[in-house]
């Protein structure tokens, strides 16, 4: 009886533990969502696409252009194609990724992933010429590199967030220690496992 008491208390801590997480990735996702969507709309109303502002000695320049394509422009005749990709990729992160995460790290780049497609998802969908034909609005042009988008930048801050806790910190969604091959670690767990470890 107190066996059955105790898994029902350990379930239901596992699940407030994952609803934790999953909330704080979605208050980032719909927080960068909104504020994307805000930064467009002033970038839309004031700035010319003909007349790009240079800043900070040219190092930053706004220009507004409406992408159809993917970064730098690539794809431009697939944006419909684009478009139900970001759907797949926006479900793949909240339907499978967010569920398993453990880890407070793993959480803030689930939102910065969620942030990011659906900032230019958004695009795509409510934007002209029409549903899921939109352009998406990109106004940060940085020298030698793509005009980019606030959404952009989540993006590329979730990609260096993945390599630094895979391959740096080395930790799992579930916030469980990744072991390399050739670690102690698993040489250990090789030998308890009774396979050879070299």
């Amino acid at each position: 009886m107190q066996a059955a008491g105790g898994t029902a208390i350990a379930a239901q801590h596992a699940n407030d533990s994952a609803r934790r997480y999953w909330i704080l990735a979605a208050a980032i996702g719909v927080s960068g969502l909104v504020a994307d969507q805000a930064v467009k709309a002033a970038a839309i109303a004031n700035l010319d696409p003909q007349h790009p502002i240079p800043l900070l000695g040219g190092l930053v320049t706004l220009q507004l252009i409406r992408n159809p394509g993917a970064a730098f422009s690539m794809g431009e005749g697939f944006t419909v194609v684009l478009t139900f990709v970001a759907i797949a990729a926006l479900i793949g992160v909240a339907g499978w990724g967010l569920p398993r995460v453990r880890h407070y790290g793993w959480a803030v780049t689930g939102g910065f992933l969620l942030a990011g497609i659906s900032g230019n998802l958004y695009d795509r969908l409510f934007r002209e010429p029409g549903p899921l034909q939109g352009h998406v609005v990109d106004f940060i042009q940085l020298p030698y590199f793509a005009i980019i988008n606030v959404a952009d930048i989540f993006i590329t801050s979730a990609a260096v967030l993945v390599v630094w806790l895979s391959m740096i910190s080395q930790v799992g969604l579930d916030g469980s220690k990744l072991k390399d091959e050739g670690s102690p670690a698993a040489a250990e767990d090789g030998e308890q496992d009774g396979s050879p470890s070299g």
